[in-house]
């Protein structure tokens, strides 16, 4: 009896303290210090999740990023960069030149993240949650600067391709939407 009460105690603070194995806030991840964190200290925020370049087409987004972040930030809005070298090489510099980019040249203030792979057999498990065949926007990323935007809850709620500008009508509304579901 003490035994089976000692493994229920044992198995609820477990059940409590850990995060759901396929919550999206518990992947590991590295920001662009290569310092550990996930997606956790952002839980209960809308989130626009972006795969970022710094030699692209795409690459004056950063200033609308910037510019949405400072907009809807006060009303829980995370946008999260996430560097990727695997759409024609358009980022080849290492985190610390990303980083010096970014806050140089469009003075993003955003969290920036470790680069990683967004397709292929080494696609970071962040990647896989949000385009895998289990998301709901499954597929192939196409190219730099695809966006995914997650309710407060952690639910992917869209998805948006490169040619979708951050400041765009048709992601302001989702931002707005998104922001005013509690």
């Amino acid at each position: 009896m003490k035994a089976t009460l000692l493994w229920l105690a044992i198995m609820t603070i477990t059940a409590t303290s850990v995060p759901a194995a396929d919550s999206l806030y518990s992947i590991p991840l590295k920001d662009i210090d290569g310092k550990a964190t996930t997606l956790q200290p952002y839980a209960g925020k809308v989130l626009l999740l972006v795969n970022v370049a710094s030699h692209c087409g795409y690459t004056k987004q950063y200033a609308a990023l910037q510019s949405v972040y400072e907009k809807y930030t006060a009303q829980g809005l995370v946008i999260c960069g996430f560097p990727c070298n695997q759409f024609g090489g358009q980022e080849p510099g290492t985190d610390a030149e990303i980083k010096q980019f970014c806050t140089a040249t469009y003075d993003v203030t955003f969290p920036m993240f470790d680069k990683l792979e967004v397709n292929g057999a080494n696609r970071h498990p962040l990647y896989v949650k949000l385009a895998g065949p289990d998301s709901p926007f499954a597929g192939n990323i196409h190219w730099n600067f695809t966006k995914f935007l997650i309710g407060r809850d952690g639910t992917i709620l869209n998805r948006f391709d490169s040619k979708v500008t951050p400041d765009s009508p048709e992601l302001t509304k989702a931002i707005e939407a998104a922001l005013a579901a509690k």
